[in-house]
């Protein structure tokens, strides 16, 4: 079935997203600084990458027990989110350096992930930012019949129980990544001819698929127990990791736009949306705990998803700095801002719009 062509209104006659663009540019150049990112994001992706590899090289060097083996997993799992985050993230946006290069080699940090950097701009960078929050064409708002993240899907009386059980199914994220969803989004992006930025070669992404999949287990899972671990122990410690950095993820994936303050609208009959690209990211996203330094810090600024979504080629270090041109703009143009001031808040409201979701729709 092809999916329906979507066009957003170019009617903006009040010019919000010319006046907010001039001056967010103004901002950087009367500060000459660049849109990239600088030091601190630089010594930020070591601190993440330590996350991620001092915790499993303890494990595979010392003869550590039990216990201590998967909280260092933990640990390991929440440098894999951070490395997500804050330099895969940035860099596959193209905003973790000027320079393309160190860019192309950071973004294939998603390959630390399980996942794949042509499948991930496609659903993020194409379909995820152009058309955030609609139903069948957003496929981050889409959790298959499991999850009901939308008033829009179709709903089943499992539903009512999803508040309880949605958390625990976060976790299995990035363990999908590696078994199933790469193969699935390769056969049906390649197949709908999708791509962010020059189309490749089936064969090359195939093979670089394959490939990929085969150094991802071959360093995870072969080489451990090559050095003497049972295959269950590394069984258990790879599902630990996956699961700890699935849970973080999809969590902060969530709080930005599954909301209540934040918009999920269908297109009309000829497939034009309401409003314009930008005005819609400020309908859909939401931010949360923007006075947090160490949320801040440790989510690659994805709690202001509001600027990222206007901005996604500003480094995320940046946010700080503009929320406040973006927040005061759209208050101008009477235009929503959505925000909760702390995380736990946010987590709070998912929860309850879990809830709303689970119920079953009435009948109008």
């Amino acid at each position: 079935m092809t999916k329906q062509t979507l066009s957003f209104s170019r009617k903006d006659p009040a010019k919000f997203f010319k006046t907010l663009n001039k001056r967010v540019n103004d901002y950087f150049k009367e500060n000459n600084i660049k849109r990239t990112g600088n030091w601190k994001l630089y010594v930020k992706a070591v601190v993440m990458f330590a996350l991620l590899i001092v915790p499993v090289v303890l494990i595979l060097t010392i003869n550590l027990p039990a216990w201590a083996q998967i909280i260092l997993m933990m640990i390991a799992g929440v440098g894999m989110a951070g490395v997500g985050m804050n330099v895969m993230h940035d860099a596959n946006h193209g905003s973790f350096s000027s320079k393309k290069w160190v860019n192309k080699l950071m973004g294939s940090s998603i390959y630390i992930l399980a996942g794949n950097d042509y499948n991930w701009k496609v659903q993020h960078n194409v379909l995820h930012h152009t058309y955030t929050n609609i139903q069948g064409h957003d496929e981050d708002i889409d959790a298959g019949r499991i999850i009901r993240f939308s008033k829009h899907a179709k709903w089943f009386k499992f539903h009512k129980y999803q508040r309880f059980y949605a958390f625990f199914l976060y976790g299995l994220l990035t363990v999908n990544w590696a078994i199933t969803t790469d193969f699935i989004q390769t056969y049906q992006y390649l197949k709908r001819k999708l791509a962010y930025g020059k189309m490749p070669h089936p064969a090359t992404q195939w093979t670089k698929l394959i490939i990929g999949k085969i150094i991802y287990y071959a360093i995870w899972i072969v080489l451990p127990i090559s050095l003497g671990f049972a295959w269950w122990q590394v069984l258990i410690g790879f599902l630990v990791m996956h699961y700890t950095a699935g849970v973080i993820l999809s969590v902060i994936f969530q709080l930005a736009h599954v909301m209540p303050n934040t918009e999920m609208p269908l297109p009309d009959d000829n497939g034009n949306m309401k409003n314009t690209w930008a005005i819609h990211q400020l309908f859909t996203t939401s931010n949360f705990s923007p006075k947090s330094w160490l949320v801040e810090f440790y989510t690659g600024g994805l709690n202001r998803q509001v600027e990222h979504h206007l901005f996604a080629n500003i480094s995320h270090i940046h946010y700080g700095k503009i929320a406040k041109i973006v927040k005061e703009t759209a208050k101008e143009f009477s235009l929503p801002y959505n925000e909760y001031n702390t995380f736990w808040k946010a987590v709070a409201e998912h929860y309850n719009q879990l809830k709303e979701l689970g119920q079953k729709p009435s009948i109008a």
